[in-house]
């Protein structure tokens, strides 16, 4: 697997690989980048990726676009989602993203899609601290009540990150999913901002390790 260099951060939270968004103790999110393209054009392939998520953003990128330049400023003029690169402490290559999409500011919510691209990362919480730090810009920034999500019946990985982060299953989309070739149970979570909140009181990877940036090896 190839290795790309992510830019140490300037002090003022800007890369030449995007800016910084958010920050744990183990994982940053910052901007999309068109250098990103990269990485989505390797995912996008990648049969796992999509029969666990199922990614209508990768499958846009991929079928709609023909994974032309052009989806860069799609996404970038794109009012209606917002779409963050995951970096993780020990690790150079980006491991994975999240995206806030069909954000209605009016009502007050958005669904969020975080996908941990790289297998060799799962397992390790990126994923449920990128969800966290997602959800917090949610509300902070974007002044969101509440956050959705959907998940394959079969995804027993995503189902135990949601409920780690709080999220409560709010109900089933019945035989909603086609993998595999048969159709599968979608279900939906649910988190209102009081109980982002309440997550975030609670949040032990929330502020930054000293002299953490989000770079290193590009092995975990």
């Amino acid at each position: 697997m190839s290795s790309t260099a992510v830019a140490a951060d300037t002090g003022h939270g800007v890369t030449d690989r995007g800016a910084l968004v958010a920050r744990g103790k183990r994982v940053a999110l910052r901007t999309f980048t068109p250098g990103d393209l990269v990485h989505l054009s390797e995912w996008a392939e990648d049969p796992f990726i999509e029969r666990m998520v199922g990614s209508e953003f990768l499958y846009a990128y991929k079928y709609v676009y023909d994974k032309h330049p052009s989806f860069y400023e799609a996404c970038l003029t794109d009012p209606t989602q917002i779409v963050l690169v995951i970096t993780a402490r020990g690790w150079t290559r980006p491991v994975g993203l999240v995206r806030l999409y069909n954000i209605h500011l009016l009502e007050g919510y958005a669904f969020l899609e975080t996908i941990i691209a790289d297998q060799r990362a799962l397992r390790q919480g990126y994923g449920v601290q990128a969800s966290k730090l997602v959800g917090y810009y949610a509300i902070d920034v974007l002044g969101l009540r509440r956050v959705e999500a959907k998940v394959y019946e079969y995804n027993f990985l995503s189902i135990n990150s949601m409920r780690r982060n709080g999220f409560r299953q709010e109900g089933v989309l019945r035989k909603a999913g086609f993998q595999d070739g048969q159709y599968w149970d979608v279900i939906v979570f649910g988190i209102l901002r009081e109980e982002i909140e309440e997550q975030r009181s609670k949040d032990r990877y929330l502020l930054p390790a000293e002299g953490t940036d989000g770079a290193g090896r590009d092995d975990p």
